[in-house]
């Protein structure tokens, strides 16, 4: 009996140690990734302050401001047409516009341009109303009824020329077909985004500068960018309205007389900033 309670005991004993083993190991191991955890906490929250501020704003700052500036000639155009048409019923007026359209479409694909280029922006179909006088009327004011005579359908195309030294010819070739109208011609830059960028380099540039000699002025030193914003402008630029602007009322058939010449000019794309340094 006392042998066997003797190993019973020593078992007992062997497990319970086995098992606090296990679980101060397992304490030991939540304690080293808790440690490891708030030491990549701390790191991070050093980078941010040397980087960022940490969010205290610097009590010494001076804040200076730069202008780039960046002439872009156009390489896009971009113009819509629109086809007016009146009919009886609405599916003539949609068939005699379909035509029209699909018309001056074509046109514009026989000349290169991608169909993804070529979109409806606008397609507008409503009934037509006339004030008709009752003739029967003898004695004045005569009663006047609202008839309706038909059917109205507008649509507008916009069209993108990526070959802009062909966008003359372009227009010719929508006018050509009957279009109502021509309207919206301006130009673009295909990369506005890496111009942008140019612009704010000097920009940037042109602030660093600044601060630089008005810390040269003061005796002090710049230590580190505590503040940035930017803002500008892009403005495109616009065709002539009384030539191409709105080809309409007989301005089409004037275009087809002669060749359409399009200046393009430049695109004038405009970046201003505030920068602000901490100094000491």
């Amino acid at each position: 009996m006392d042998t066997t309670t003797t190993k019973t005991t020593e078992g007992v004993t062997s497990e319970s140690l086995l098992l606090s083993r296990r679980i101060h190991g397992a304490l030991a191991l939540v304690l080293i990734l808790l440690a490891a955890f708030l030491f990549a906490e701390t790191i991070k929250s050093l980078k941010e302050y040397r980087f960022i501020g940490g969010g205290i704003a610097p009590s010494n700052a001076i804040t200076v401001s730069g202008e780039g500036e960046v002439f872009a000639v156009p390489d896009t155009a971009e113009f819509s047409f629109t086809v007016l048409e009146t009919a009886a019923t609405s599916a003539e007026v949609q068939g005699a516009a379909t035509t029209k359209a699909n018309d001056a479409i074509k046109a514009l694909v026989d000349l290169g341009i991608e169909e993804k280029d070529i979109k409806t922006v606008a397609y507008d179909l409503y009934p037509k109303y006339e004030w008709k006088t009752n003739t029967t009327c003898v004695r004045f004011p005569c009663e006047q009824n609202q008839v309706q005579v038909g059917f109205e359908l507008n649509q507008t195309v916009q069209v993108k020329v990526r070959a802009i030294d062909r966008a003359g010819e372009m227009l010719e070739a929508v006018t050509g077909k009957g279009v109502s109208s021509v309207s919206g011609l301006t130009f673009t830059v295909a990369d506005e985004d890496g111009i942008q960028a140019d612009a704010r380099k000097q920009a940037i540039d042109d602030a660093r500068a600044k601060a630089e000699k008005l810390a040269s002025d003061l005796g002090v030193s710049l230590v580190r960018i505590v503040g940035f914003s930017e803002g500008g402008d892009v403005p495109p630029v616009m065709f002539a309205r009384d030539s191409a602007q709105s080809l309409g009322m007989g301005g089409a058939e004037e275009m087809m007389k002669s060749s359409v010449n399009v200046p393009t000019g430049e695109n004038r794309v405009v970046s201003n900033v505030n920068i602000t340094y901490e100094i000491r």
